[in-house]
């Protein structure tokens, strides 16, 4: 009898690990725009959200740009004054309030605002930050300096990592899995698949998840540069700065903004006749253990997360068309992942198409991996792939790979379309996530 009963746990088991987990809703706030629509039609068009930025701290600094969220009252803009009371805004950061809109689009997007105990108990959130805004903290810290009594019991809560989830949580009621990490510029998208995978293991039947980011200052700023790792020579061409995979590119560009996706179970949206944008197959982790900022140099860390992610989702290298890639426009970390696909899909490498669209919206740091997720599910549903703006002089000799410069590419036809999106961060942090058109 307990052989019995170990042989059914071992099945149910099985069983619980093959749940599908589709995509039905989605939420967008980037620099190309608020909204999915305005975001990918800017993106498909070859816009930028590369901007310069204002104000004199920032011209004694070597970069002088970034991708900021269009302000305003006109479509695709947001005025955050709009959204939130001033006693609302005092209780969180800006990254906290972009993920609190792009939630409520998801939300509205999946047809999902459940108003019965139950349902809610069975939503949960997985949404990460992956750096505090240190304005918040030097702004506090001066207000110590003159009077205790000034600073704000909300400060703590402004720079807590995890405050994005628990503001979503708290807001909807939603009390399954309330959840957070912060792993650099792979924030987002482990954020998505820790989500997958509490879905697909039975744990609850729909998540938001996604990452958010609102970080740039004139510290954040000459904190990156002394890295490095910021684009320092198109200051009079903002543009133009944010160049993946081009001959001529010098660092990347600091985003802001927030991706939320919801996910459920495949099941669970059928029967409510959710739309359904797309599946998750496969979520695949790793690190470099090499150094702190630098990848490792052989490609190992990126070539192991997707692999994982691959296994995973039980598909063959010969089932992928397109990576949409991490590159960021740094010269060192493009060739290696370059280098790291192309080692991955072997004699297949020819039949890849690789895109980076930071090209369009810069590097949201840990909302990168779920933007970017967000327009490879959208590519997959529509079947065009996003292009690499400002890709004039591709720095990539002999490569079989097929790159997609400048204009977006209709995705060749193919028994199923299946992608990858990589995500990787500062420590050696690896994400993948394997992507696909939804076959029911």
């Amino acid at each position: 009898m307990g052989k019995f009963f170990e042989i059914t746990r071992k099945l149910s088991n099985q069983m619980r690990s093959r749940r599908r987990v589709v995509i039905t809703g989605m939420g967008i706030v980037s620099p190309l725009g608020c909204g999915i629509e305005t975001s990918w039609k800017s993106l498909l068009a070859g816009k930028s959200g590369v901007v310069k930025l204002e104000g004199p701290d920032y011209e004694k600094l070597p970069c002088k740009i970034g991708a900021i969220v269009p302000k305003g009252d006109k479509p695709g803009e947001l005025n955050l004054e709009a959204k939130f009371t001033k006693s609302e805004l005092r209780t969180m950061c800006r990254a906290t309030a972009y993920a609190l809109i792009a939630a409520e689009e998801a939300l509205i997007d999946a047809n999902w605002r459940p108003d019965n105990e139950n349902d809610r108990q069975d939503t949960g959130v997985a949404v990460g930050v992956g750096m505090i805004d240190l304005v918040d903290v030097c702004t506090m810290y001066e207000t110590l300096k003159n009077s205790y009594s000034k600073v704000s019991p909300y400060f703590v809560p402004r720079i807590l990592p995890n405050m994005a989830a628990g503001q979503i949580s708290i807001k909807y009621g939603f009390r399954g899995p309330n959840h957070c990490v912060s792993t650099a510029c792979a924030t987002g998208a482990h954020s998505i698949g820790d989500a997958f995978r509490f879905v697909r293991g039975g744990e609850t039947n729909v998540m938001l998840c996604g990452g958010a980011e609102s970080c740039i200052s004139p510290l954040a700023i000459a904190a990156f540069c002394r890295l490095r790792a910021l684009s320092t020579s198109r200051n009079d061409f903002p543009h133009e700065a944010s160049r993946p995979f081009d001959r001529s590119r010098d660092g990347f560009v600091m985003g802001e903004g927030s991706s939320i996706l919801v996910i459920e179970e495949l099941n669970h949206a059928l029967q409510r006749n959710a739309k359904i944008y797309g599946e998750i197959l496969g979520y695949g982790l790793s690190g470099d253990a090499a150094h702190l900022t630098a990848p490792s140099e052989d490609g190992s860390g990126a070539l192991l997360a997707m692999d994982r992610a691959l296994k995973d989702a039980g598909c063959e290298k010969t089932d992928v068309t397109y990576v949409n890639a991490h590159a960021t426009s740094t010269p060192l970390g493009d060739t290696i992942e370059l280098r790291s696909i192309e080692a991955l899909f072997g004699e297949h490498t020819s039949n890849v198409f690789v895109s980076s669209t930071k090209g369009a919206h810069g590097h949201l740091l840990g909302a990168a991996g779920n933007l970017e997720a967000a327009f490879t599910i959208l590519a997959l549903k529509e079947g065009i792939i996003p292009p690499t703006i400002n890709l004039h002089d591709l720095d990539a000799e002999s490569t079989p790979l097929n790159f997609v410069p400048n204009v977006p590419k209709e995705w060749p036809i193919t028994e199923r379309r299946i992608a990858l999106k990589n995500a990787f961060g500062f420590g050696g942090t690896n994400a993948c996530l394997c992507l696909a058109e939804f076959r029911e």
